[in-house]
């Protein structure tokens, strides 16, 4: 059974089933849904990008963004559509951050790990005197 819960795009209360919006808010969606598809699949527009998507249909580009990450909108076959890295910004089509962001959390978390092996190696080096 579902819980009470308050939209996520509204706030009105609903009985939540497993999205976050409610029944009014999903269908309006859908409709935009349906809009940017029906645009990014003529020929002529399968390349847009997700600006020139909103500049076109005046759907949110945050939705945009949401139905990329979802996977709804095939990156495949729209090539620059895409949603910004959460720590740069640059577009991505999978994951939450870009590769470059992704390289230099590992070297951070590398060179960290080598500084507390360090530290480690300090700390177990005891003299005893007699």
């Amino acid at each position: 059974m579902g819980e009470l819960a308050n939209c996520k795009s509204c706030g009105r209360l609903f009985v939540r089933t497993g999205s976050p919006y409610c029944p009014e808010c999903l269908k309006e969606q859908d409709q935009k849904f349906d809009q940017v598809y029906a645009y990014i699949r003529q020929q002529r527009n399968r390349t847009a990008t997700v600006p020139q998507v909103h500049e076109a249909t005046g759907v949110e580009t945050e939705l945009i963004y949401q139905w990329v990450r979802e996977g709804r909108l095939v990156t495949t076959l729209f090539p620059n559509l895409g949603y910004p890295c959460k720590s740069c910004g640059k577009l991505i089509t999978e994951g939450a951050i870009c590769e470059d962001c992704r390289r230099g959390l590992k070297r951070d978390l590398e060179r960290e790990q080598a500084e507390e092996n360090v530290r480690q190696s300090l700390n177990n080096k005891t003299y005893h005197t007699r």
